[in-house]
């Protein structure tokens, strides 16, 4: 599967962005989905993920009720809005893709996006 994420940009403190995750090749509906971050000098690290069928989400701690992940299989697409954005969210963002299961590490994804750089203004 092919994954092409967009959506990103610069935005203020406070203020809300949404990305988007296209996805071809392999049939969607049957992935489960994830949105990484790596900020300039740190590792990739888990954002949210969500079941193949939606309807199960996974979050970090540190985006828990300011971010929320969701999909649209007839749109073969996933996205994540982002609210509430704080400085320290300032990273390029990737989506993930993996059969069926979700999970919430970076080595049990096969398939990877090139990446949305958000940068969030103090």
């Amino acid at each position: 599967v092919q994954l092409q994420a967009s959506g990103g940009g610069l935005v203020q403190a406070g203020g809300s962005l949404r990305l988007s995750c296209a996805a071809s090749g392999r049939t969607f509906s049957r992935y489960a989905m994830g949105w990484f971050r790596q900020a300039p000098g740190k590792e990739r690290e888990f954002v949210a993920a969500i079941t193949w069928s939606g309807g199960t989400t996974y979050y970090a701690d540190s985006v828990k009720g300011r971010f929320t992940i969701s999909r649209d299989n007839a749109k073969n697409t996933v996205y994540l809005q982002m609210s509430s954005l704080k400085p320290e969210d300032t990273a390029v963002y990737y989506c993930a893709a993996r059969p069926v299961i979700i999970a919430t590490t970076a080595s049990e994804y096969d398939y990877w996006g090139q990446g949305t750089l958000v940068t969030v203004s103090s």
